[in-house]
């Protein structure tokens, strides 16, 4: 599925009804052997034209965002603020994504909620290049997408585990440990967990 700005709008706030737009998928087991393997992806669109989310536990070491600002020529003052680069999904690797605490306000944001927000707007950089922009952060190249009906047939599958997304989880707490920190707050321990889930 390829970014469409009609398919978020009507996600901005998260409020429509049975949306997972403003929550985290977590992988579980059945999901193996792929770039998803283990990850925690914070949804910023879903609706009946489908999903979108970006994977927020995958840190790329290669690439800084000191990179970032030269490729789009944008000049970074002394004063520049720094994020860590995170790989945000298999779709449209070069398309970067801001996800940051809410307190800084867009217009052009896909989604802001519960003190977390995604913008996909070059502004976003220039500010944090002059040494402003939001106070927490992450930069994601790249996003997941799901076609219509797509997501709710993996998860009645058993491959994603929906979690509430809190600021805590999404900037404060390490790559490493959230997938394990994000399920336990559903008090789910994955090693008795079945890969044969949703097909008995």
């Amino acid at each position: 599925m390829r970014y469409n700005k009609s398919m978020v709008k009507n996600d901005l706030t998260g409020k429509k009804t049975g949306s997972l737009a403003g929550h985290l998928l977590i992988a579980t087991p059945v999901v193996q052997e792929s770039c998803f393997a283990r990850s925690v992806i914070y949804m910023c669109a879903h609706n009946e034209a489908g999903a979108m989310g970006m994977i927020i536990n995958y840190p790329v070491e290669n690439v800084h965002i000191k990179e970032i600002f030269e490729q789009l020529e944008i000049v970074r003052q002394a004063q520049a603020r720094e994020l860590p680069v995170h790989f945000g999904g298999p779709v449209e690797a070069n398309r970067g994504f801001i996800v940051h605490s809410a307190e800084y306000a867009s217009d052009e944001s896909l989604i802001r909620k519960d003190g977390i927000a995604v913008t996909a707007s070059i502004s976003v950089l220039k500010a944090l290049a002059e040494g402003n922009g939001p106070a927490q952060g992450l930069l994601v190249l790249g996003y997941a997408g799901w076609s219509s009906g797509q997501l709710e047939s993996e998860i009645e599958g058993g491959s994603w585990i929906v979690v509430p997304a809190s600021t805590e989880l999404v900037f404060d707490t390490n790559n490493a440990i959230k997938h394990s920190l994000a399920l336990s707050t559903l008090g789910i321990d994955m090693g008795h967990y079945s890969t044969d889930v949703g097909h008995a």
